[in-house]
């Protein structure tokens, strides 16, 4: 019975190829060609996860790419349809910025960072890339920015401020503005 409630989680899954790349080995009778996936898989509710698959055949890649991407998802913190706070991470020399937008801007994304942010469930946001364009590090970069953000409740508690002025102030009360 377990299986089978799982399984229907599974099929919920906003599942996305990022990159194909076809790789090769060189050997006495010439090239092996084999390929790597990069697929992205979320809820649209604030979980994602990255995968990467090898296999000698696309459809199989795809389908171990997909598989490590289930194990690994991260959940999120949200506010509303975006992120809490700005991050900028790095991954080798692929840089990410996200920012937090207001209620219908809309995804600003590209590439990787939009599969990503699209698959989490984020529907306002500002992102920009810089340096590599590397879809491996930038995939990599984003998903490390998206660990790194913390919770509106447990930055208000840190540093001791009700929770309304934490957030972003389109979400703060017309009051306090």
């Amino acid at each position: 019975m377990v299986k089978r409630e799982f399984e229907d989680s599974v099929e919920e899954l906003d599942e996305r190829i990022v990159g194909i790349a076809r790789t090769s080995k060189v050997v006495k009778g010439g090239r092996r060609f084999s390929f790597r996936a990069l697929v992205v898989v979320g809820d649209n509710k604030g979980s994602v996860g990255v995968g990467i698959g090898k296999a000698r055949e696309v459809p199989e890649a795809i389908r171990k790419a997909s598989e490590h991407a289930r194990r690994n998802m991260h959940r999120i913190p949200l506010i509303g349809t975006t992120i809490p706070h700005e991050i900028t991470e790095r991954q080798s020399g692929a840089k990410v910025f996200l920012k937090p937008a207001s209620p219908g801007t809309g995804v600003i994304a590209g590439g990787g960072v939009r599969a990503i942010v699209e698959a989490a469930g984020i529907r306002d946001i500002l992102t920009k890339s810089q340096g590599s364009s590397n879809i491996l590090n930038v995939v990599k970069a984003t998903m490390k920015a998206l660990d790194n953000l913390q919770d509106p409740v447990t930055v208000a508690r840190y540093r001791g401020l009700p929770v309304s002025q934490v957030r972003p102030f389109w979400y703060r009360p017309t009051a306090e503005i």
